[in-house]
Formats: C-alpha cells, sequence, structure tokens
C-alpha cells in the first residue's frame, strides 16, 4: 500500500473537476486500497481521490466505529440519482481543511449510483452519517468543499487561517 499525501486547503487542485473512470481496473482498485489506507491512517471516513491529487471520480467511506472491523464502501463514477426534499443540519469536517468543523445543511438522504471494486454497477440508498459522508466527498470529485456551503464570511475566515497555518508550518 502506498501512503498517499492529503492535499490541505487552499489548494487550487482541490477545486477542479475530477473526470470519469469508466470501468474500474487493476489502477483503480489500486487507487481505491491505497486511498481507503491513507483515510484510515488520518482518522477520517472518507476521502475523494482529488484530496490526494488524483482528478479522478472515485471516493472511498468507512463509517465503521474505530473499535469495529472495517467496513468500506468504494465507489467510481459515483452519481446522485435521488435525494430526499427533507434536509439535515450536521457538523462537517475534512481532512483537506484540518481542525475546522461547521454546520452543513445537506438532504437527509440519497441514492447513489457508482461502480465498486469489482467494476459493478450499484446503487446504494443512504442516510444519516453514510449520506452525509458520500454527499461531502461526492462535492470534492465537483471541487466543492465542505465551506463553500458556509457563508462568504465564515469560509474566508477557515480558509485565511488554513493559509496562514500552512506558512508557518515547517518545511
Amino acid at each position: 500500500m502506498t501512503d498517499l499525501s492529503i492535499i490541505i486547503a487552499p489548494d487550487p487542485r482541490l477545486k477542479r473537476i475530477a473526470q470519469p473512470v469508466g470501468q474500474v481496473d487493476h489502477r483503480v482498485r489500486r487507487l481505491m486500497d491505497d486511498m481507503l489506507d491513507s483515510m484510515h491512517r488520518a482518522n477520517g471516513i472518507g476521502l475523494a481521490a482529488p484530496q490526494v491529487g488524483v482528478l479522478q471520480r472515485v471516493i472511498v467511506v468507512d463509517i465503521s466505529p474505530p473499535q469495529s472491523p472495517p467496513d468500506p464502501v468504494c465507489m467510481a463514477d459515483p452519481e446522485i440519482i435521488w435525494e430526499s426534499e427533507e434536509a439535515v443540519v450536521g457538523e462537517e469536517g475534512c481532512l483537506s481543511l484540518p481542525e475546522f468543523y461547521a454546520d452543513v445543511t445537506r438532504p437527509k438522504s440519497v441514492c447513489v449510483r457508482y461502480l465498486d471494486r469489482a467494476g459493478a454497477r450499484r446503487e446504494l440508498t443512504a442516510e444519516g452519517l453514510l449520506a452525509k459522508c458520500v454527499q461531502h466527498e461526492i462535492d470534492h470529485l465537483d471541487g466543492i468543499l465542505f465551506v463553500d456551503h458556509l457563508s462568504s464570511l465564515k469560509r474566508n475566515i477557515i480558509l485565511r487561517k488554513l493559509a496562514k497555518s500552512k506558512k508557518l508550518a515547517p518545511v
């Protein structure tokens, strides 16, 4: 497994739109495995390929509790095909915006169509934490960060603090 470096905002690569993979092959499965390994090492529950500098539509999610065995969901070319009218507000964070959290409003449940690790077309109806996480990671594929759902004032405060901390970080 390769430990992939997670890109920290504000980095322009996080604002780019990822390209479809079309099919799942050995290279995409390897990317999924490396992303899962990197996500778990960073104590995250979701990761999108653009966060590790790969502009492909691939996400991984694992919301299993820390003491439980991993139960990852790997998705290539995910697309939300249905979302509930009911919305919920919940706190979100992001491995690309470490130590920053904010309340984000999202649909309570979604149905996602995607290619799984084996390349089979699947649909998943998700709610709760899984729905929130899948929506958050799919946003990354479209160059959207969770702070883009906030007011411009809150977003700019967070991004300025991140930029300042990157400048102060030892090289």
